[in-house]
Formats: structure tokens, sequence, C-alpha cells
């Protein structure tokens, strides 16, 4: 992918799978947000190719990929605040009657069923306004589900967030994937990252230079690799040492959120 004289990607070799959450990191200019806005459609790559259950095949807008099975959510909500949750989640594919006539039940119901997957705390005829920012991201996630896509992209998903509304996020991509859905994330957030994501992809300036399983590498290993300095150099530095102790602390603060919501979902079933 190239922008005039600069290659924003060059030789990406990536594969994804169902039931999987990748996550994209690397630092300011990686290549990140390119290499998703490539596989959704926006932006086109100068060359290479793209295969899809063995067939090559050339992805021209957004509107492509939603019909290939592709679905994103970026950094910028694109809400209307004057229209409630139902109206958003539909918004710009607004379902019609044989007459050509919106048809506002159908949008209802279907938008009250696709949110029920994600959360019951957020009704289909609040205002959009009236939301946090969490709800609101749990919104542009519902979006995506509405033409039960296979591959869903978010960009910068928990940017923003409190860590109660991260826990709630990243409960919503675990139950994407147990969905059997791929999900890839690009976040700079590495507790985040850690807590959800089956592999990690280490982009720097626009080469993928390491993609791991997370139960087998650490924050020392993957922030290394974004800094493009050795293992044994960041690990040298004191101050690194007492910075992956944060990084692990407030992982393990995400974790114990992200129980203690499932445990109180549970009761509240039962």
């Amino acid at each position: 992918m190239r922008f005039g004289f600069v290659d924003a990607l060059k030789s990406i070799d990536l594969d994804l799978f169902s039931q999987e959450v990748v996550a994209i990191v690397g630092d300011n200019g990686a290549g990140k947000s390119t290499l998703v806005k490539v596989i959704a459609g926006l932006q086109q790559p100068n060359e290479g190719s793209i295969i899809m259950q063995g067939e090559e095949v050339r992805i021209t807008s957004v509107r492509d990929a939603s019909s290939r099975g592709i679905a994103s959510v970026f950094q910028n909500q694109e809400f209307c605040d004057n229209l409630n949750v139902a109206a958003n989640l539909f918004l710009g594919q607004e379902l019609e009657h044989n007459a050509g006539i919106r048809d506002d039940e159908s949008m209802i119901s279907k938008a009250r069923e696709v949110l029920a997957t994600l959360t019951e705390s957020i009704r289909v005829g609040q205002p959009i306004n009236a939301l946090s920012v969490g709800q609101r991201q749990t919104v542009a996630l519902a979006r995506t589900l509405l033409n039960d896509p296979r591959l869903i992209l978010l960009d910068e998903p928990t940017a923003s967030l409190s860590v109660m509304q991260v826990a709630e996020v990243l409960s919503y991509i675990k139950r994407l994937r147990s969905e059997g859905r791929c999900v890839l994330m690009v976040c700079h957030d590495l507790p985040d990252v850690f807590a959800v994501a089956d592999r990690i992809v280490v982009l720097r300036q626009g080469h993928i230079i390491g993609v791991h399983r997370t139960e087998d590498t650490s924050y020392e290993h993957i922030i290394a690799q974004i800094a493009g300095v050795s293992h044994d150099e960041e690990m040298a530095d004191n101050e690194g040492a007492q910075r992956y102790g944060s990084l692990v602390g407030q992982s393990k603060l995400i974790n114990r959120t992200m129980r203690n919501r499932a445990e109180h979902t549970d009761e509240q079933d039962a």
C-alpha cells in the first residue's frame, strides 16, 4: 500500500481463521489502521491479493466488504444524536416494505434481537445521545452484527473507556469469538490485547515483524519488537522492567473486572 513515495504496507502476509481474536500492535505510523482499512474496503492496495475461502477477491468498498461477511468499527463512531438506538443501528441500511416504505417495526425487532446478544442494559428506544461512551461503543459493535459477519474489524475498540467499560467491550469481543467469528482488532493498550487476543501481530514500518500466540509471548517481547530493539536490551532497563510490572497489574485488574462482570451476569440470568 503506497501513499505517494511512502510505502505504508510492505509484503503483508497474514492468515485469519474463524473463532479467534487477532490483535495488531505497533507504534504510530506502523500501518495498523491502513491494514484494517484495506481489508474493510476503505482503501485499495496498489498490489497484492486478498484470498477469502480459497478465492481471490477485490474489496472495492465498505458495502462490498459487508456483502462478503466483513464488518468494521472505526474510532470515529458515526451516530445521529437526534435519533434513537434502533434508528442508529440501521443508519444507511434501513429496512423497507415492498412498497418502499421504511419498516420501523422490523428494524426495532431486529435491533432488540441483536442488542440482546451483547447487553440487556441498552433499550432500542433510548436516544443515542443519552448513552455513555462505552454504551455507544456497544451499539457500534451491535451494528456490525446486523448482516451476520464472519470477520469483524475493530480499530481501537477500548480507546478512551473506563476500566469497567473496557471490561465490558472485551467481554463482547470474547462472545463474538465464541460464536465462531473472527475478530481483527487494532489496539495500543497491551493489557487489553493480552486479556482477549489469541494471536498478536506486530507491525513495524509497514512490515509484519512478528506473529505470536499470546500464551507463548510476553509484554517484554512485544514491546521490544514494537520499539525495534532486542529483548535483552529492554530487560536491562530498570525503568522498563517497572513499566512491564505496571502493565501486568493493569491486565490482572481488567481480567478480574471481566470475571466479576460475568459472574454478575450469570446471577442475573439465574
